[in-house]
């Protein structure tokens, strides 16, 4: 195992997943980098591993569809502290648009694939020539089990998340030889504020969002030689047919 610490820019880091995945990665000793649409929301955030000062701990204005912000969030990054060895991907959205889309629901399928697939794409770009400075940098994406089979009539969000993991192979792909590696994780209902209109499983049976931070923690330790690139997460039975 890796006792190394990281320098770790993490998108979506304000709620669920992303958050704890945050503040597990502050209790094992790493510097995180949190970019946030809006900053001025720490003033009363309930966030208390983003509002307390701390050397460790680098908050960027970031919005997932401009491309300028990722730049300066990756540089300031950079700058704060020195290197950049691990960047997670946490940031999308969800929407329900189906095959047969009503005319006003094609800006969604837009906002889908700006978000979840452009936004992942240009701040891996940005981030790019830091990473690649190194031979043991992480690239850790949160996709979805809607990246590796579709169920039911999410059409727009499920082509977004299987475009996404087309985009983290080709990530893997263009890093192996200088030692970057990737790893996906899908899970698929997990207790955060996307799921809380679910009503076919209950809350605690889902996948909680502190044990998708543990094994993030887990991924972080290894080394390259065992880095898995895919890691399905299911709090039901999917059966196939």
């Amino acid at each position: 195992m890796s006792s190394d610490k990281r320098n770790i820019l993490i998108s979506g880091a304000s709620r669920g997943i992303g958050r704890c995945i945050a503040e597990k990665a502050i209790q094992d000793g790493h510097n995180i980098s949190i970019g946030l649409r809006d900053i001025k929301c720490l003033k009363n955030s309930e966030l208390p591993y983003l509002t307390k000062k701390s050397e460790r701990i680098h908050v960027e204005s970031y919005d997932a569809k401009d491309k300028i912000s990722a730049n300066l969030w990756a540089e300031k990054t950079k700058q704060k502290f020195g290197k950049i060895d691990t960047l997670i991907h946490c940031a999308g959205i969800f929407k329900r648009t189906p095959l047969n889309y009503a005319e006003k629901e094609e800006n969604d399928i837009n906002e889908l694939w700006k978000v979840n697939v452009l936004g992942p794409w240009i701040l891996t770009r940005a981030c790019w020539k830091y990473l690649t400075e190194n031979n043991n940098s992480r690239v850790i994406v949160l996709v979805s089990m809607s990246g590796k089979r579709s169920k039911g009539k999410l059409a727009g969000y499920t082509a977004s998340k299987f475009a996404l993991m087309g985009l983290c192979q080709t990530i893997r792909n263009e890093g192996w030889e200088k030692g970057l590696r990737v790893s996906t994780i899908n899970p698929g209902w997990v207790n955060t504020r996307m799921a809380s209109e679910v009503e076919s499983i209950k809350k605690e049976e889902m996948t909680q969002p502190e044990d998708i931070g543990e094994i993030v923690s887990k991924i972080l330790e290894l080394p390259n030689s065992c880095i898995p690139f895919e890691i399905n997460i299911n709090c039901n039975l999917e059966k196939s047919k």
